[in-house]
């Protein structure tokens, strides 16, 4: 069994060191969960074990359990982790994640040797490395920092108790305001950490998410955004507050109002939309554009051009403000379904491209007739499973009256604003047919519940119909000039065919009546937004573009303010230019063997330093100096044996003092060889010592 990791003396060393790893934990959890994968429950759970473990170290509370419970305990955490996969989360990653954490925590509550520490420090550098893997924001860079200051202290305070526990260690007694001293140091190394390697940065374009892409290409990505979404995943998507696109048009102003198109489902199942397989076009990417022609306009509208950087959970399928004429985009072929809908390879670092389209007016009289719609069309938008008998009823009670199939559409669409309400909220448990069930006796919903109900109703009526997954418009950030569309913006709507005017949006959900938000909030949330737009473009997206643009804002600032500039000349683009071209990896072999180089130069001198003293001493040529090296030597070899020299032992009390006696005895010779060499002036005696260094470097241990 484990030894406790510290003595009773070094009591504040050892409070030091235990809460500095409770912060490596802290600060690693929270990079993971600033990313929105672990659910509340978890992180509840996770935050109430950091609290009973501060309470622990404080000596508010003990916690005791003996290893039978503590095995069960993990027992049971292994045992939830199907059930968690298969019946909450439905996602192996976030499953696996929740796994560690509980682990984790079993073993925060329960840790008390050095084994158990290591354990920690590991789970804490994992953590860390799946939030570098996860999507991140800037909230990562502020837990990275934190993590980094929380490391140094542990290590520096590990460190101090090792010493202190090892045998006849000697021990300052001082430990007045050690805390205090080193944290200073902590932040102190931390700041220049941060320091050199922001220089370095400016001169590196940022490599290290391509290295991590390949281990880990596959992220999680928003479900609903393909060909398929179940009803009631749009009420967990909905939950987070996250932002999945930043939207600029070319002419600076807002995009109020419009819907980000994405998948057009056309079948139903009873419980899931989707869109038949195998009825995709390719189309092919010329010079980075795809050109799609003027898209038919039914009604009045305006054309705009803007730009899309969408995030990576979402990068399979591309959002459109109304209909797409002109795309470019850096890949090399799309996807287009027969409902209009783009999808791409999945890609682990998002996609930026731009648009220019036209938005039609909704509320506009139609122009012009569409061409009829396709027979293949119409079959494949009125198909419907098996219904409870009621939902037919209802669709026509709905629509007495009415003599137009856009008046009935209107009707229904009118009837579920007024009669049904908007909740988050999901069913308790699941039921054999959720539409019936939000119909009939929930009475309340989120937005796919409202389209598939009215699109399914549209079918009972000869109406084809289809729903739509999207984002609504979300809100403009007039510090970055972008339109910030966030998860909790995800929403569904229907399109129905009219003969009058062919494809035509409705929304039969009624608006949030939680949406609301202060004014103080929705700013503080602007901020925070293009603090995270900054990391995501000048961090997670630095290249070697955005390196050359920031040299020239720095030389340009430099001028305006009549400060020397550095040159950026010819001399400058050529760098970057090889930099990007077919010579950048034997650019970047070679600083990186000139950095090593400065790194291990220090280490390397001292090493030929030293071995030219051993072979002027073995020539008989040594200083007394010299000796000494060569005793410390004798001292390094023991300590990896386990004997360490007290500080308060002559050489030669220390020598007899060992054990075995033939140790002893070879410790003896080399003590008689250093004081000759090192007292006597007897560099002669020098060749004998490093004889006998080497019989005892190469003793077993």
């Amino acid at each position: 069994m484990d030894a406790p990791l510290a003595p009773r003396p070094l009591a504040k060393v050892e409070r030091f060191f235990q809460l500095s790893l409770l912060g490596m934990l802290y600060s690693g959890f929270f990079a993971v969960a600033s990313s929105g994968f672990v659910s509340w429950p978890i992180q509840a759970v996770i935050i109430a074990a950091f609290v009973l473990r501060a309470a622990t170290i404080a000596g508010w509370v003990t916690i005791d359990l003996s290893p039978r419970t503590v095995s069960i305990l993990t027992l049971v955490c292994i045992l939830f982790y199907p059930l968690d996969y298969l019946y909450l989360t439905g996602a192996l990653p976030i499953a696996t994640l929740h796994l560690m954490f509980l682990l984790a925590v079993l073993k925060l509550i329960t840790a008390s040797t050095e084994r158990d520490y290591i354990y920690l420090k590991t789970i804490a550098a994992l953590e860390l490395l799946v939030a570098a893997v996860l999507p991140a924001g800037f909230g990562f860079f502020a837990y990275l920092i934190l993590f980094l200051f929380f490391t140094i202290a542990t290590f520096a305070s590990g460190e101090v108790l090792r010493a202190a526990n090892l045998t006849n260690a000697p021990v300052r007694a001082g430990v007045r305001f050690f805390g205090r001293r080193l944290a200073v140091l902590s932040f102190v190394l931390s700041a220049g950490i941060l320091t050199l390697t922001a220089g370095m940065f400016f001169v590196l374009p940022r490599t290290a998410r391509a290295a991590i892409s390949r281990f880990a290409p596959g992220r999680y990505h928003l479900p609903g955004f393909t060909n398929e979404i179940t009803l009631g995943e749009f009420g967990e998507i909905k939950q987070s507050n996250r932002p999945v696109m930043h939207v600029k048009t070319y002419g600076g102003e807002p995009l109020a109002g419009v819907r980000w198109r994405g998948a057009a489902l056309t079948q139903f199942d009873g419980a899931r939309w989707f869109a038949p397989s195998g009825q995709e076009i390719p189309l092919r990417v010329e010079r980075g554009i795809v050109i799609l022609g003027r898209s038919p306009r039914a009604r009045p509208g305006r054309t705009v051009a803007y730009r899309v950087q969408l995030d990576e959970i979402a990068a399979d399928t591309l959002f459109f403000a109304g209909t797409p004429e002109t795309i470019n985009i850096d890949l090399r072929e799309l996807h287009v379904s027969r409902g209009g809908a783009f999808h791409v390879p999945r890609l682990p670092n998002g996609i930026a491209y731009s648009v220019y389209g036209f938005i039609e007016d909704e509320g506009a009289i139609p122009t012009k007739a569409p061409a009829p719609l396709a027979e293949a069309l119409r079959r494949e938008a009125l198909r419907l499973p098996y219904l409870d008998p009621r939902i037919p009823e209802l669709a026509r009670e709905m629509t007495a009256g009415t003599a137009s199939d856009e008046e009935r559409a209107r009707r229904i669409e009118q009837q579920l604003k007024r009669n049904y309400r908007y909740t988050l909220q999901l069913p308790s448990e699941p039921v054999a047919e959720p539409l019936a069930n939000f119909l009939f006796v929930r009475k309340k919903g989120h937005c796919e519940y409202f389209a598939s109900a009215m699109a399914v109703m549209l079918r009972t009526l000869g109406i084809p119909s289809r729903v739509v997954t999207g984002f609504q418009s979300g809100l403009f950030n007039p510090i970055t000039g972008s339109q910030v569309v966030r998860a909790s913006d995800a929403h569904s709507w229907v399109e129905a065919w009219i003969p009058a005017s062919g494809w035509t949006t409705f929304d039969p959900t009624p608006s949030d009546p939680g949406a609301a938000s202060s004014a103080v909030a929705t700013r503080l949330s602007m901020y925070f937004d293009a603090a995270d737009q900054f990391w995501q473009d000048w961090v997670l997206s630095y290249d070697m573009q955005r390196q050359y643009s920031l040299a020239a804002r720095m030389q340009e600032s430099g001028r305006s303010m009549h400060l020397p500039s550095v040159p950026l000349t010819a001399a400058w683009s050529e760098t970057m230019a090889a930099l990007s071209g077919g010579r950048a990896r034997i650019l970047i072999a070679i600083f990186a063997a000139g950095l090593l180089v400065l790194l291990l130069w220090p280490t390397l001198k001292a090493l030929l330093h030293r071995r030219a003293r051993v072979l002027r001493a073995q020539r008989g040529e040594g200083q007394a100096s010299d000796a000494t090296m060569l005793y410390q030597r004798m001292l390094a070899a023991l300590e990896r044996r386990g004997i360490r020299k007290p500080g308060w032992q002559t050489p030669s009390e220390f020598a007899r003092a060992i054990q075995p006696p033939e140790m002893s005895i070879l410790v003896e010779d080399l003590t008689s060889a250093y004081n000759e060499f090192r007292f006597g002036g007897r560099p002669d005696a020098a060749p004998r010592m490093i004889r006998l260094l080497g019989h005892l470097e190469s003793l077993p241990r």
